[in-house]
């Protein structure tokens, strides 16, 4: 399925997170936080602007960010849980 987000909309999956602690415990499913990392599948054209142009996005496909806990819409797409938000709510890009 070939989905493009619209405008300043940004389409991304949630990175998983550990399922152990440092010291070898396993985290139930019940406890775990949902992930703030995500990587970003798809990127929109840009945020439109008041004098009719259009700035791109700051971030770009295949970067890792950090997003809010509960921030944008879950979909799911080809059987998996994909996140639809504006670039507004990306916290950071991670570099590695």
């Amino acid at each position: 399925m070939n989905v493009h987000p619209l405008h300043d909309r940004i389409l991304a999956q949630r990175l998983a997170e550990e399922d152990r602690t440092s010291g070898g415990l396993i985290i139930p499913d019940t406890a775990k936080e949902k992930p703030l990392q995500a990587k970003v599948i798809a990127v929109g054209s840009g945020k439109l602007l008041d004098n009719g142009t259009t700035r791109p996005l700051s971030v770009k496909r295949g970067d890792t960010v950090l997003i809010g806990k509960y921030t944008g819409s879950e979909v799911e797409l080809e059987g998996s849980l994909h996140l639809i938000l504006r670039e507004n709510d990306v916290l950071a890009v991670v570099e590695s």
